[in-house]
């Protein structure tokens, strides 16, 4: 009898330790499913196989020719519009090769977002060359580094299904303020990884979106070159609203990669207010990346 009382007593302690520990952890909240595919990519991109593979290697004689192409796959959720992709060839010195019309091409269609139509998300091709040849001598084995630079266009959607609007913060009814907020967003590399909804004064709102890069690349606003530092643009879909980052309108920029976008009513709500509305943020921007591939040229036989 007392081994009975005394595993339901250890069973009703751990049931308690493990209920403050929810209650006390502190936690993001996370992307709801269903209105995005959600995830981290954007446009993936890959060589095409340069030669024969040998030891891992692409590999071709110095009298050879071979093909440069690049494919261009849209994984996450923004559609490419033409021209929105500009693909540069890196590394070899111009001078060694022969066959190569440009050393940069932006994509010439469309490329489909990711969705259930396109599960696997749109692709281009794009075609540098069909007979490139190296042109300098070959004495043994030489290797030379590809590399291919590729700077998009992107966007990146938000969605809060149910901003708070409450004018008396002491009405429990409805929704509630000072919480985390249930958000969607879309698949692409610069990402919302959390929401939450505060008070700004009497009878006015703030969201704050924490947006992240969670990949590789370098982030530039749309109008501007790469820079030394990673920003972007922004809107809200709602015009009583202003959004602002590090005192900011509209733009931001990050800080070890992250930073916060806060978004406040323009003016208090009306007394009595007491609903719930859908807001949508904007992330608006160009991505850097670059992708590499190695290609040996062995001496022809003589």
């Amino acid at each position: 009898m007392k081994n009975i009382i005394s595993k339901i007593l250890v069973s009703i302690a751990l049931l308690g330790i493990l209920l403050i520990a929810g209650c006390n952890s502190t936690q993001q909240t996370q992307p709801t499913k269903g209105i995005y595919v959600g995830g981290t990519q954007g446009i993936m991109a890959k060589f095409e196989p340069l030669g024969v593979v040998e030891n891992t290697l692409y590999s071709i004689f110095d009298s050879e020719t071979f093909p440069i192409e690049i494919t261009l796959t849209n994984k996450g959720e923004y559609d490419i519009k033409p021209s929105d992709i500009t693909v540069s060839l890196l590394g070899p010195a111009q001078s060694e090769f022969s066959g190569i019309a440009s050393w940069q091409l932006k994509n010439p269609q469309t490329i489909e977002k990711i969705s259930d139509l396109v599960p696997a998300g749109g692709q281009d091709t794009i075609n540098f060359a069909k007979d490139a040849k190296y042109t300098a001598p070959v004495t043994g084995i030489i290797q030379r580094q590809w590399f291919a630079n590729i700077d998009y266009y992107y966007e990146t959607y938000a969605i809060v299904p149910e901003t708070c609007l409450k004018e008396d913060l002491t009405d429990t009814r409805v929704c509630q303020i000072q919480e985390k907020k249930s958000f969607a967003v879309s698949s692409a590399p610069f990402t919302v990884t959390d929401v939450s909804e505060e008070t700004a004064g009497k009878g006015i709102m703030a969201l704050k979106f924490h947006v992240k890069n969670t990949g590789s690349g370098k982030i530039a606003k749309p109008t501007n070159d790469f820079g030394i530092n990673d920003e972007f643009a922004f809107s809200l879909d709602d015009p009583d609203w202003e959004c602002k980052s590090a005192g900011k309108t509209n733009e931001g920029r990050l800080i070890t990669g992250e930073t916060d976008v806060v978004c406040k009513l323009k003016n208090a709500l009306a007394k009595g207010t007491l609903s719930t509305k859908q807001v949508k943020l904007t992330l608006q921007y160009k991505y850097r990346d670059i992708i590499q591939e190695k290609l040996q040229i062995k001496q022809s036989a003589k």
